[in-house]
């Protein structure tokens, strides 16, 4: 997909849609903002992000921006090059079956602790997430349902009691957000992933450890069934 040229060149004087951003929790708003245009696919893989137009976009100077995308490259969405500034970063075919390959091997151990050890309002709590996001589908409100959806991977984690687990697995969530989000645009796919976590919302709320194994691994090989399509034609990615 094109990248809108306002976000990426000039000219500056472009309209943007967007409200600004107001300037309370200035840093975490504008992280927020930039992971949703990424997630969302206004700024495309591949693309290099232009700080001036963008800046206006949001209603920001170039130095909370600056520091939005350092963060952002720390969590491998964005690439940061020489002489070329900020680039979205685009993943080979490669690259997401293996993230998600591993991504299925921690939540499947994850399930089993979180089974093992989780606190019951740990768990009433994931279902609380697992319910508000069967709302969202419902509506097809599909960004807030997205948002929801990794709340629960995350919070499974949590509940494993691995705090190493658990940041493994968050640095690897966090640079497939994209990926993922465009593996739900079909509706079937999108039904499939739902079917998903009943699957796995019912093994927690059971206890059943082998189950929630089973179930998580299960999603992640079919997360790769919905997504690669959209990423069969991409190019090698920059290393890093």
């Amino acid at each position: 997909m094109d990248q809108p040229a306002a976000l990426t060149d000039p000219p500056p004087d472009a309209g943007f849609e967007r409200p600004p951003i107001v300037r309370q929790n200035l840093h975490d708003a504008v992280v927020g903002r930039v992971r949703d245009m990424i997630i969302e696919g206004e700024l495309a893989p591949g693309s290099r992000i232009h700080e001036g137009n963008l800046g206006r976009a949001l209603g920001v100077s170039r130095t909370p921006l600056r520091e939005a995308l350092k963060f952002l490259a720390s969590e491998g969405l964005i690439e940061l090059v020489p002489a070329r500034g900020a680039i979205v970063r685009r993943f080979t075919p490669k690259d997401v079956q293996d993230a998600l390959s591993v991504l299925g091997s921690l939540e499947a151990l994850a399930g089993r602790l979180a089974c093992a050890q989780a606190s019951d309002a740990e768990l009433a709590e994931i279902r609380r997430v697992h319910d508000a996001m069967m709302e969202c589908y419902a509506a097809r409100d599909r960004l807030p349902y997205f948002k929801l959806n990794q709340e629960i991977h995350s919070r499974i984690l949590a509940a494993s009691g691995n705090a190493v687990l658990a940041y493994v697995h968050g640095i690897l969530q966090a640079r497939l957000k994209r990926i993922r989000y465009v593996g739900n645009e079909a509706p079937d796919r999108w039904a499939g992933a739902v079917a998903d976590h009943e699957a796995i919302i019912a093994a927690l709320d059971r206890r059943d450890g082998e189950a929630a194994a089973a179930a998580l691994a299960a999603h992640m090989e079919a997360s790769w069934e919905r997504v690669r399509d959209s990423v069969a034609d991409a190019p090698e990615s920059a290393p890093g």
